[in-house]
């Protein structure tokens, strides 16, 4: 190779390695503009979710409140929301049914999986058992309430005595005194 081809191939590695440090950084402003939009929307798409989770949880803890029953078994107190924490184990517990004897536990889904069954029969129980021990000699009947269910996950729920809770359309609430014709 002579001086000349040297010094030409030297200056062309230049300028591409100039193009390529000018496309490194547009490339990083452009994954930071994207970065700062999905922090954005997960944001969003996390308040969107919570507050699914809610709604999910007032509907079915207001349908239980005057008629506090899950399976034949009648419960003097209902709860929601009952959150706790230890320094080995922390959880929430979506609604909460007590008497005397036993406790209800029942998780809401907007739409319910087969993880959350499973959530719910293999890790709630014990939770529920290990961070409040006052509790521990209570029989825990459980229970999943769900906008939406698939015919497996009633079946698989009703396999492992779980009650289904789903609404159901004679539950709304109408208010029309003051309806008229368009």
């Amino acid at each position: 190779m002579t001086d000349n081809e040297l010094k030409e191939l030297v200056a062309g590695l230049a300028v591409s390695h100039d193009r390529l440090a000018a496309k490194m950084e547009e490339n990083e402003r452009i994954a930071e503009r994207n970065e700062a939009k999905l922090t954005r929307m997960g944001f969003n798409f996390g308040n969107m979710s919570n507050n699914l989770g809610e709604s999910t949880e007032d509907y079915f803890y207001n349908s239980m409140l005057d008629n506090p029953v899950l399976g034949g078994i009648k419960f003097d107190t209902i709860r929601k929301n009952i959150h706790t924490r230890t320094k080995r184990m922390e959880d929430e517990f979506d609604i909460v049914l007590y008497n005397g004897d036993s406790i209800g536990l029942i998780e809401c889904k907007y739409k319910a999986h087969e993880n959350d069954l499973r959530r719910l029969i293999d890790r709630k129980v014990h939770n529920f058992r290990e961070l409040f021990p006052d509790f521990k000699d209570y029989k825990i009947y459980l229970g999943l309430a769900s906008f939406s269910f698939y015919p497996e996950l009633e079946e698989m729920a009703k396999e492992n005595g779980v009650a289904i809770l789903k609404q159901k359309g004679d539950v709304v609430e109408i208010e029309a005194d003051n309806l008229k014709t368009y």
